[in-house]
């Protein structure tokens, strides 16, 4: 690798303006611990992002990670979409033990941006498989509390389900719990809920850019089918799995029928896919926001909280906390080296 960078001449100017995009670069100075050789296996890749980075933003990055004793050895700018701002990647060996997940993301918190550590490089240019959560994930709201809102009994399904999703009760009793407070609801009340679901902003791009790249897009939901059924085609889904609400004359019965979709469901969802579409391996990504997630999020290649609880957050491979879901581009699009 002949591109070699100073980051103490790194200044105010935006980093695509010091770094050439898609090229990787040595350090010059001390950052970068010449004996050391990074492996496939012993390297990490930690990304940044969310802001449009100036090279002093870099250099300050940089240095909180040389203070968590993380060694960087090769940076990298580049672009994911042309509708974000420019992300980096660095390549770096770190310490023995457990990844220090939250400190990179406080670090980048602190300069204004968003920060992980990928423990898996899917690349968007190779077929893969997205798993999506849907409420709070793939729209904005969770359904349920819509519904509850409407018929004025929200007060009481909303603290359920804050337990649920805090992992304070099971999936499954919460989803029984909540539905029964829903029982009598005409589905009139409701029908202009499914026809005008508000989207998660970046959604609709993310899954445009994925299919154009030959991915498979699922939602695996804890939510109903009612919903899901009517985001498939707003975002060309190949498959959508949920609950099913029973209905008697138009109404809510307060009952759900069939298999319930919870948290092993979710996961056994995204293995069944992943055999069907026979994915490479680091292709499969999961992306949610519960703790109902977590179990699919770990049987993913990459899994990505999603303005996710803090419990969820801390957990995941990697986090985005604010903005839009277009920036799911930033752990697909790193370049690889070409000793990767």
């Amino acid at each position: 690798m002949q591109n070699m960078i100073d980051v103490d001449q790194l200044d105010v100017r935006p980093v695509e303006d010091q770094l050439t995009l898609s090229k990787w670069y040595e350090f010059e100075n001390a950052q970068a611990e010449k004996g050391e050789v990074l492996t496939e296996k012993t390297a990490q890749y930690i990304v940044l992002f969310g802001a449009r980075l100036a090279g002093t933003t870099l250099k300050a990055f940089l240095d909180a990670l040389t203070l968590m004793h993380i060694v960087p050895h090769t940076v990298c700018a580049y672009q994911a979409h042309p509708d974000l701002p420019i992300g980096v990647a660095i390549k770096a060996g770190l310490p023995a033990g457990e990844l220090p997940k939250s400190d990179i993301r406080h670090a980048a918190k602190k300069l204004g941006c968003q920060g992980a550590i990928l423990p898996n490089l899917p690349q968007l240019d190779i077929p893969g498989l997205l798993v999506m959560d849907m409420d709070s994930t793939a729209i904005e709201i969770e359904c349920i509390d819509e519904i509850a809102r409407l018929a004025d009994v929200y007060d009481e399904v909303a603290s359920v389900t804050a337990e649920a999703m805090a992992g304070k009760l099971a999936f499954s009793e919460s989803l029984h719990k909540r539905v029964a407070k829903l029982q009598g609801i005409e589905l009139s009340l409701i029908s202009p809920l499914k026809d005008d679901l508000p989207l998660m902003m970046g959604i609709k791009q993310l899954c445009e850019v994925l299919k154009t790249k030959n991915w498979r897009l699922a939602i695996a939901s804890g939510g109903f089918t009612w919903f899901a059924e009517a985001l498939q085609e707003r975002l060309s889904l190949d498959h959508v799995y949920a609950n099913t609400l029973e209905i008697d004359a138009q109404r809510l019965t307060g009952r759900v029928i069939g298999d319930i979709v919870d948290a092993e469901k979710k996961a056994e969802v995204l293995n069944a896919l992943r055999e069907r579409y026979t994915v490479d391996t680091g292709q499969v990504i999961a992306i949610g926001d519960g703790a109902n997630d977590l179990v699919m999020m770990a049987a993913a290649d990459l899994g990505v909280a999603i303005h996710g609880k803090p419990k969820v957050v801390e957990q995941a491979d990697a986090a985005i906390c604010e903005g839009s879901l277009l920036q799911l581009l930033h752990f697909m699009t790193v370049p690889l080296p070409r000793e990767y």
